[in-house]
This record gives structure tokens, C-alpha cells and sequence, in this order.
């Protein structure tokens, strides 16, 4: 197992094919620790693939330099790396047969016969391949090529492995399962792996660490659970799922009670109206009050903040120290937001604990199978997504009013 490591990495291709004023990879550093499953995610000609060459040493940078381990490789040739690459095309030999494929890496770095044979059949094994040693590739499906690909790569046992989409070229259903299957086999032996794709599931769902690119630059790199729950720009929190987007201004900190009236005051023109009291007979006094307390906002979660938005008050964790009145963008992901029956709902426009509640209105419903996507019109001009587990319940008609109930953790604020 060898780290990589990337030191201020560009790429501008000045000639042929590819020429572009922009660089297709712009000052990117980043290191990868021994034996992790790493991710580069990105939309279509952000670069990704081109890093992953100059890992490989078949595309050579314009400037920066590319560690494996302690060995500055980057004047090295792709053959003196000692790194073993699967294509997205998995690019095995028609003519030869599954164990000749395989054997190919070690014979090519002279291995003897006997000591190549077995580590085949030892990859095919691990891949679930070994009974199909004697076929050829065009007698084997899209998995079980991707299969031999992946033996063939881990045969010549490369000090780090590079995968360039390799589940692309399968239908959906394949792609589920072998998501799985590949992250088992690669965490099984220990490599240091580098993991190119454009499809957030298979990143999200794979591996250790992403890096997330766009125009050439690494955006933002963490766990898969930190990308998606506290993207660092709107880019990434779009490219990585559905989310919702309102504007807002930091209020204050999450201390005392906002009532309609002040957020009225403090806000935009329309910013109380998810906390207006119902004014509905029989409502309970202080309906439309958001109750914060400090003491609840010091139990939760040091650091909340009260932002002011168009939809009305929301409650968000502020990591960033930002000041009273700095404007920011609130990100709110479609499953985090509770959706509530008016009628079900007897807090009616306020929120309790760490839980802001916003009045809305039901303008449609998508049923997706395993779950039921609802379009709701907020004030302000907002619309905004809620997935909702799809249960034997008929659908909440269009036109209802509805209460959304959106906690302090699933708001996060991205730079405006």
C-alpha cells in the first residue's frame, strides 16, 4: 500500500484534439492515504479523468509534481509506475482467453509461468470468475467482463489501483450489485485505490473519501456524509442530490422567541408568513410563535443561528462565525423536511425545540415507487421538493395546506 500525493497539479492541453484556453485541471493538490478507496466526482469535463491519467502517467501535467509513496514519479513512464488501471471499456483481449488476460500483467513483467498461473487463478477466484477461466471476453456479460477486468488490474499487483467508470457501461440493476461486490473486493486487498465517476450514488455509497471537481478544481473533499450534509457550495450540493435553495441574513443567535411580528420587522417582505399565527378558531394562544430558547439551542448544538429567509424563520448550525446580517444561501435536502397535515398538525405555524415550521401548499405529487416526491409553494415565489416514504396512504391532494417541519441540523448555510 502507497499513498499518492498531488502537488499543485495543472493540465492545459495547448495542441490536437483537447486544445482549450482553460486548463482541464487547474492547481489541484490532494493526498490519498495508503489503502484508502478514494472518489473522484464530477460532472462531464471537469477533469476527473484527467487526473486519474497523470496518476497512471499516461497524460503528462503541465506542472506539479505526482508522488507515490516517497517516489516523485512524475518523469516517470506509465510501465515504471507500477500502477494497474481498469478502463471503462475494461479493454481485454478478444482473442485471448479469460486466464490469459489475466496472466498478461505478470507476464509482462516477467513472471514465471507457474508463479503467473497461479496468481490468475487466485484473482479469478477472488472475482468469482475461476469457472469461466477458458472463455473467451465476447462469451462473457457486461459484469462478468468487469469482473476479469478487475482480476487482470489486481493480478499485476500494482502498488495503487485506478478505475475509470467501470460500471458505466452496465444496466442499472448490474450497477446496484456490483457497487457492493467492488468495494468488498478492493477493501479486501488492502490497495491504495483511486475511483473516477460522474454518479453521486456510486460515490456516496463507495467510498472512504470524495473529491468533488468542477472546471478543473477540487471544490470540496470529505467523507461521504460530510459532502452531502454540509456541501461548501450550492455547486456541490446540487451535483451530489436534489435540494432546496432560499436566500436568507443571519437574525441573530438561536435565543428567545421570534414571533410573526418581528420576523416580519427583521425580514424581507413576506418572511413571516410561514409563522404567522393561524388565527383559526380555537388556536392555542402563542400558535404562531417559534419558540427558541437558549437553553435548547445550547443542549442541541452550540453555534445555531436564527436566518431570516422569504419561506420565514429557519434554525441552521453556523460552523463558520458568521455575523448579524451577512447574507447566506439556506440548502435544505427534499427527505430531511417532516411534511405534516394541517389539520394533523396542532403547533400550527411554530416551531418547538430546534424544529422551525413553515406554512405551505401542496401543488403536486410524483409517485417514484419506494417513495412520493411533493412540490410545495412556500411564500416568497419558493417551491420546494419533499420525498416522503411512498406508504399505503393515498397521496395529500393538491391545493392542501401543509405544515414543513424543518430541523436545525438539516439546514445548511453555503456562502450567498
Amino acid at each position: 500500500m502507497k499513498s499518492i500525493r498531488l502537488e499543485n497539479i495543472v493540465k492545459v492541453f495547448r495542441g490536437g484534439p483537447h486544445a482549450a484556453s482553460a486548463p482541464a485541471v487547474d492547481h489541484v493538490s490532494l493526498t490519498i492515504e495508503p489503502g484508502e478507496f478514494f472518489f473522484l466526482l464530477g460532472p462531464s469535463g471537469c477533469g476527473k479523468t484527467t487526473l486519474l491519467r497523470i496518476i497512471a502517467g499516461l497524460t503528462a501535467p503541465s506542472s506539479g509534481r505526482v508522488w507515490l509513496g516517497e517516489s516523485d514519479v512524475t518523469g516517470l513512464a506509465v510501465e515504471q509506475r507500477n500502477t494497474a488501471m481498469v478502463f471503462q471499456n475494461y479493454a481485454l483481449w478478444p482473442h485471448m482467453t479469460v486466464r490469459q488476460n489475466v496472466e498478461f500483467g505478470p507476464k509482462m513483467r516477467g513472471s514465471p509461468a507457474a508463479a503467473r498461473r497461479q496468481r490468475a487463478a487466485d484473482n479469478l477466484a477472488r472475482v468469482e470468475m475461476d469457472p469461466y477461466a477458458a472463455r473467451k471476453p465476447n462469451q462473457l456479460s457486461g459484469g462478468q467482463q468487469q469482473r476479469v477486468a478487475l482480476a487482470r488490474a489486481l493480478a499485476a499487483q500494482g502498488d495503487c489501483l485506478l478505475l475509470d467508470e467501470p460500471l458505466s457501461n452496465l444496466d442499472a440493476r448490474l450497477r446496484l450489485h456490483m457497487r457492493h461486490e467492488l468495494r468488498r473486493l478492493v477493501k479486501s486487498t488492502g490497495i491504495t485505490a483511486v475511483y473516477v465517476t460522474h454518479d453521486q450514488k456510486e460515490a456516496l455509497s463507495m467510498a472512504d473519501r470524495v473529491a468533488v471537481m468542477n472546471a478543473g478544481k477540487v471544490v470540496q473533499i470529505g467523507r461521504p456524509e460530510e459532502v452531502y450534509n454540509r456541501p461548501a457550495t450550492k455547486f456541490v450540493a446540487d451535483f451530489l442530490g436534489e435540494a432546496n435553495f432560499v436566500p436568507g441574513t443571519i437574525a441573530g443567535e438561536a435565543a428567545g422567541e421570534v414571533t410573526a411580528g418581528e420576523a416580519r420587522e427583521g425580514g424581507a417582505a413576506g418572511t413571516s408568513a410561514g409563522l404567522a399565527d393561524a388565527a383559526a378558531p380555537g388556536a392555542a394562544p402563542g400558535a404562531g410563535r417559534m419558540a427558541v430558547t437558549a437553553g435548547s439551542a445550547a443542549a442541541g448544538a452550540p453555534g445555531w443561528v436564527r436566518v431570516e429567509t422569504p419561506v420565514g424563520v429557519l434554525l441552521a448550525a453556523d460552523e463558520s462565525g458568521r455575523q448579524i446580517g451577512q447574507d447566506v444561501l439556506c440548502c435544505v435536502r427534499p427527505e430531511r423536511i417532516e411534511l405534516c397535515e394541517r389539520s394533523a398538525d396542532a403547533r400550527g405555524g411554530a416551531a418547538d425545540n430546534d424544529v422551525a415550521s413553515l406554512q405551505a401548499t401542496v401543488a403536486e405529487s410524483v409517485y417514484l415507487g419506494e417513495m412520493r416526491q411533493y412540490l410545495c409553494d412556500l411564500p416568497g415565489g419558493q417551491r420546494w421538493k419533499i420525498s416522503v416514504l411512498a406508504g399505503a396512504d393515498k397521496a395529500i391532494p393538491a391545493g392542501s395546506a401543509v405544515t414543513l417541519r424543518v430541523a436545525a441540523q438539516d439546514v445548511a448555510l453555503l456562502p450567498a
